[in-house]
């Protein structure tokens, strides 16, 4: 139930006094009470003498989405405020992504900021002043002065902080893309001109959210979860090859009041062609076996070891719990199928080397295009069932990974378990969809 009329009032006035008189008391905390600064300061810190300077100062800033000054400091141009909530849909990250909540950003003059932190003081229901000034609250105006001209006048000037800066309008220093929409690329009127803005509001999230992941205490507990080889619910995200850049210089806050807020700080994220590891291209000689290399690979290593701790764990039996064990059986198949295509880039009939000891049927799975050249090959490997040899290899390799961890496994094709093993619903489940990963992994590669 809101509180009475008059009630709002008077909370809103307290509101509005604290922050002028703490704004005040930080300016004056240097000045001795005979400084001629000291009084004139406090005749500018007055309640009126404050909302109408506030008021006037205003119309110096302007609140919004999409800024230009991030794209070069010089430029003069637009800048728009958009709520991400207008904005069309598509499956690409992008500012309608912001429409459950976002930032709005503040350019112009930084001396006017304070304004911009007055208009976020938010009363007891929740609401930002700037919120009830754009909702011509009656309980705001009266907060804000006896006369209700004056009242008005300053209401609608807070309430002016989203509109446009004026006729929309790029600047030399502004990007722009002649964006081709006719025919004739020799036409200048078959082009629209593309002035893109930096989506200030959508960078400012990003910015946020990466910090989390790399510095909040979930993010924390995870890492040392896993330093001490233990499980953790949530995992943590990595963002390799991270840049970071510096807007502003040494005054952030002339860019914008979001981009003040990060230091000038902001991310970039790597943007790279695929860098291969060389060593996966050798071929693999000297060994009778390539599950010993599969087992090194830094991403099964990482899944094995989250494979083990979550199962000796003992996590509670619901549908997360599955979810996570199947998961993770997926990934380990997944590796499988792309750590054995990575082989096909080698010249083919590598596995002719005198030092080649592998066993012939990963011979038949690692060197396919062996085959064209090689007739007596191609037959052996036509004839044999080399997917459901491959299958059975996997499947030891896995018991072993999961024997080191103190875990029951059994023969292969894992039908010992349940005879050696007292198995819950909930391991048979599990048993259950790793059969069936098995069985797509044979069929996936007899399909090469």
């Amino acid at each position: 139930m809101s509180p009475p009329f008059n009630e709002n009032v008077i909370k809103l006035r307290a509101l509005i006094a604290d922050f002028i008189q703490g704004r005040l008391a930080t300016k004056l905390e240097k000045l001795a009470a005979d400084d001629p600064k000291y009084a004139l300061l406090t005749a500018q810190y007055q309640y009126d003498a404050w909302l109408e300077s506030a008021a006037r100062r205003v119309g110096q800033i302007q609140s919004v989405t999409h800024t230009l000054k991030a794209i070069h400091p010089d430029a003069k141009g637009s800048n728009l405020y958009v709520s991400p909530g207008t904005l069309t849909a598509h499956p690409l990250l992008g500012s309608h992504d912001l429409a459950g909540g976002f930032q709005a950003d503040v350019v112009g003059n930084a001396a006017a900021l304070d304004v911009y932190k007055f208009l976020k003081l938010t009363d007891e229901r929740g609401n930002t002043l700037l919120e009830l000034a754009l909702a011509d609250d009656a309980a705001l105006k009266a907060a804000l002065s006896k006369d209700a001209t004056e009242a008005e006048q300053w209401l609608a000037a807070f309430a002016s902080l989203l509109g446009s800066d004026g006729a929309l309008a790029s600047h030399p220093q502004a990007k722009q893309i002649y964006w081709l929409t006719g025919e004739d690329p020799g036409n200048d009127l078959h082009y629209q001109v593309l002035a893109p803005l930096y989506a200030s509001s959508l960078a400012h999230e990003v910015f946020t959210r990466i910090n989390q992941h790399r510095f909040g205490e979930e993010a924390k507990a995870a890492r040392e979860a896993r330093r001490n080889g233990h499980f953790h619910e949530t995992g943590y995200c990595d963002y390799p090859n991270l840049a970071v850049q510096k807007l502003g210089g040494t005054k952030p806050q002339n860019i914008s009041q979001l981009n003040s807020e990060r230091g000038g700080n902001n991310y970039l994220l790597a943007s790279l062609p695929p860098s291969w590891d060389t060593s996966l291209l050798s071929p693999p000689l000297k060994t009778d076996s390539v599950f010993k290399r599969f087992g090194r690979r830094p991403a099964v290593r990482q899944t094995v070891k989250a494979l083990q701790g979550f199962l000796k764990a003992e996590p509670p039996k619901n549908l997360r719990t599955r979810e996570t064990r199947f998961s993770l059986t997926s990934t380990l198949v997944d590796e499988l199928l792309q750590f054995g295509a990575e082989f096909w880039e080698l010249s083919p009939g590598w596995s002719q080397h005198p030092d080649c000891r592998l066993v012939e049927e990963e011979i038949f799975w690692l060197d396919p295009y062996r085959a064209k050249s090689d007739l007596d090959f191609a037959e052996r490997r036509q004839q044999a069932d080399w997917p459901q040899q491959i299958r059975e290899r996997f499947a030891n390799w896995l018991n072993a990974q999961l024997h080191k961890a103190g875990l029951p496994v059994g023969d292969p094709e894992f039908a010992q378990w349940q005879k050696e093993v007292k198995l819950d619903d909930d391991w048979r489940h599990w048993l259950k969809h790793l059969q069936q990963e098995l069985d797509q992994l044979q069929k996936e590669l007899s399909h090469d």
